[in-house]
C-alpha cells in the first residue's frame, strides 16, 4: 500500500512500548485520524520533532481503517511564538483537545482545518486573550452543526427580540415564553457572537465584559455538551488564566 501526502495538525500524541509513538492528526484530506509512527522516538530522520501537539506537518501515511501507519513526518509550522507564552500553549491545546474530541474519525472537515490554521497563526503573532477563545468555540460548533441557535428560540422558532433569551441546559437557547426560568443572555451578546460566526478573522470582534461572561457561559454549556469527557486542557487553561 503506497503512503499518502497529507496537511495536518498534531492534536496528542503518546509514547508506545519502548520506542514507538501512537499520535493523533487533523488532516486536511480525511480530517481526524489516529497513527501509529513506529521508531518515532528514535528516528530524528523520519520525525524529529514533527510529533508535538499543536505543530502544522507534512505527513505520509498509510491510511488504514482505525490506526493508520505514519510513514514520515516533516514540520511545516512549528509555532515557535506560540511555545514560548503559557497562556497561548493553553489555549492552543485546549484547541487540539476540542478538535479531538468533538470530531468525527475520517471525516474530511477543510473548515475546521481553516480555522485551526487561522487560530494559532493569531495566537502565534498577538497575545491570546479570552475573546479569541470564544471565537474558536463559537466557529468550531457551527462547523460541527452543535452550535446553539443564536437568532430564534429553539423550541417555537421565534425570532429574540430585545429581551434577549434564556439559556438552559445543555447550551439550549430559548425565548421567555417557552421556558419559565433560565440564565438570561442579552440581544448584544448573541448580535455580538453572530456577529463572530460573519466574519470568520480573529482579532476583529471585541466582547465588553458583560457579553464575554454570558457567551462563555453559553459555549461552556455547548461545549460540555458535546465532548462526552472532561477536558485536560480546559482545566490547564483555567489555572493559567486563574
Amino acid at each position: 500500500m503506497q503512503a499518502e501526502k497529507l496537511q495536518a495538525f498534531v492534536l496528542s500524541a503518546r509514547d508506545y512500548g519502548d520506542s514507538d509513538r501512537i499520535v493523533s492528526l487533523f488532516s486536511l484530506e480525511h480530517g481526524r485520524l489516529k497513527a501509529f509512527a513506529r521508531g518515532a522516538r528514535k528516528s530524528r530522520k523520519r520525525f524529529g520533532a514533527a510529533l508535538e501537539p499543536i505543530a502544522r506537518i507534512d505527513a505520509q501515511l498509510r491510511l488504514k481503517a482505525g490506526l493508520s501507519g505514519l510513514q514520515q513526518a516533516d514540520i511545516r509550522n512549528i509555532y515557535p511564538g506560540i511555545r514560548l507564552d503559557l497562556n497561548r500553549i493553553a489555549q492552543a491545546l485546549y484547541a487540539c483537545e476540542l478538535a479531538d474530541a468533538l470530531t468525527p474519525e475520517g471525516q474530511p472537515l477543510p473548515r475546521l482545518f481553516r480555522l485551526l490554521a487561522a487560530y494559532f497563526e493569531h495566537l502565534e503573532a498577538a497575545t491570546a486573550g479570552e475573546d479569541d477563545r470564544r471565537f474558536f468555540e463559537l466557529n468550531l460548533l457551527n462547523i460541527l452543526g452543535y452550535r446553539p441557535s443564536l437568532e430564534g428560540c429553539s423550541r417555537c422558532g421565534n425570532l429574540f427580540g430585545e429581551s434577549g433569551a434564556l439559556l438552559l441546559e445543555g447550551g439550549e437557547l430559548a425565548c421567555r415564553f417557552c421556558a419559565a426560568s433560565g440564565r438570561h443572555l442579552e440581544e448584544l451578546t448573541l448580535k455580538i457572537m453572530r456577529s463572530c460566526l460573519a466574519t470568520g478573522t480573529f482579532g476583529l470582534i471585541a466582547f465588553p465584559q458583560q457579553a464575554l461572561e454570558q457567551a462563555g457561559t453559553l459555549l461552556d454549556e455547548a461545549v460540555a455538551a458535546h465532548a462526552g469527557r472532561r477536558l485536560k486542557s480546559l482545566e490547564f487553561l483555567r489555572q493559567v488564566n486563574s
